[in-house]
């Protein structure tokens, strides 16, 4: 992890590696909730020993999904993001994360999902994000 006594030349030695993309298990899901959790560690970090921004972004987009997918699948449709919009309210290392989604608003042609992911240990928010979904029918095979 950098501190304050960290080079310049140190800083831009620093290598990114493949980011893992970690298991969501949901425990609970309907047409309007789902709960479920992640365990986060080493394998999601950035090189200073925290999760990385795009790990949040995509549980957002993945349980976002998921849970508009389940809203319109017994009406022929799947659903797919259109926008993720993601915030990063504090640094994590390791342990497993809650995350909780609600539908904000379904419509026929659009649902809007907003996905908070906090700490187990001790409830704090980490990320919350919002997804917006297209639904689409699902082809004819």
């Amino acid at each position: 992890m950098a501190d304050a006594t960290t080079s310049p030349s140190e800083f831009a030695t620093r290598t990114m590696k493949s980011i893992t993309t970690p298991e969501i298990i949901i425990e609970e899901i309907s047409a309007t909730h789902l709960n479920g959790y992640v365990d986060l560690g080493p394998e999601q970090h950035t090189p200073f020993g925290t999760v990385h921004g795009g790990v949040y972004c995509s549980i957002v987009e993945s349980v976002g999904s998921m849970g508009a997918g389940y809203a319109v699948a017994d009406r022929g449709q799947y659903a797919v993001g259109l926008n993720n919009s993601t915030d990063f309210f504090r640094p994590f290392d390791s342990g497993r994360a809650r995350v909780t989604a609600e539908a904000i608003q379904q419509g026929r042609t659009q649902q809007l999902w907003l996905i908070v992911i906090s700490d187990e240990a001790t409830g704090k928010v980490m990320a919350r994000g919002q997804l917006r979904a297209h639904n689409l029918e699902r082809p004819q095979s």
